[in-house]
């Protein structure tokens, strides 16, 4: 099966406009978000092409400057699927795209490289997500961020066959008790990276936006409100750090993770 990762990216960020083009200080100096978006998504094995998909010829000229093919999108775009849809209409005959988008630079090689072999292994699945079980001083961050009005990491809840049964920008299932910094807890975080059949992925655009996308602002939600199942496949962290970046508060948090990666 033929694999393409796409990296949608937008400077029009409601919450963050021109993020991909904002600079994070690692052990290897500064490089903008969307190149080690970009780096990520080449550290995967077994994908056939990567492209970066954005419509603004800032991100497109930053992004062909540092080595990265780039396919043009429409400004109409409301979130990375759509963009997506346009990148495999371009560029027809994949298999399996794959949408890494362009705020998760720590998204580890393995993570896209099991998300695939979970669709892979799923036949009957059309969309695929990872999911990776916090530990307590993960729930810990993704609470703190809710108490402080941050929209912060996403979380799921799924079925016993693994299929999600809800993504929410709030902290769910709700737990009660503390967990130690190490303590596996009941709450899975939405690692923000999708693996789509083309013909799925085709459709997405002409579904109607719904009223739980509207109000939680989380695209894989059109997928459910339209009755197509959702497959999570569980990740493990092996020692690495995840986050995203959502707000610039995470600036720093994500500089603070790559120093101790090294």
């Amino acid at each position: 099966m033929t694999v393409l990762i796409a990296i949608p990216a937008r400077y029009a960020s409601t919450r963050y406009p021109g993020k991909p083009l904002v600079e994070l200080n690692g052990p290897d100096g500064p490089k903008t978000l969307i190149r080690r978006s970009w780096e990520a998504a080449m550290a995967v094995g077994g994908v056939d092409r990567v492209v970066v998909a954005t419509d603004d010829d800032r991100i497109a000229g930053h992004a062909r400057a540092f080595g990265a093919e780039v396919v043009m999108t429409s400004t109409t775009c409301q979130n990375g699927t759509e963009r997506c849809a346009e990148v495999a209409a371009q560029l027809p005959g994949f298999d399996i795209v794959v949408n890494l988008q362009g705020d998760a630079p720590l998204t580890p090689s393995w993570f896209v490289e099991d998300l695939v072999s979970g669709l892979r292994a799923n036949p009957a699945a059309e969309i695929a997500t990872p999911v990776l079980r916090c530990e307590g001083a993960m729930l810990a961050k993704l609470l703190e961020d809710r108490r402080n009005g941050r929209v912060g990491g996403t979380t799921a809840v799924f079925d016993a066959a693994r299929r999600g049964l809800y993504f929410s920008k709030e902290v769910i299932p709700h737990t009660a008790r503390p967990y130690a910094d190490d303590e596996p807890t009941p709450v899975f975080h939405h690692v923000g990276v999708y693996a789509y059949r083309p013909a799925v992925l085709a459709a997405y655009p002409s579904w109607p936006v719904g009223p739980l996308e509207t109000l939680e602002g989380l695209e894989q939600l059109r997928f459910l409100e339209n009755g197509r199942p959702v497959l999570c496949v569980e990740v493990q962290s092996k020692g690495h750090e995840f986050w995203e970046l959502n707000n610039p508060s995470d600036v720093p948090v994500i500089e603070s993770m790559m120093s101790r990666r090294g």
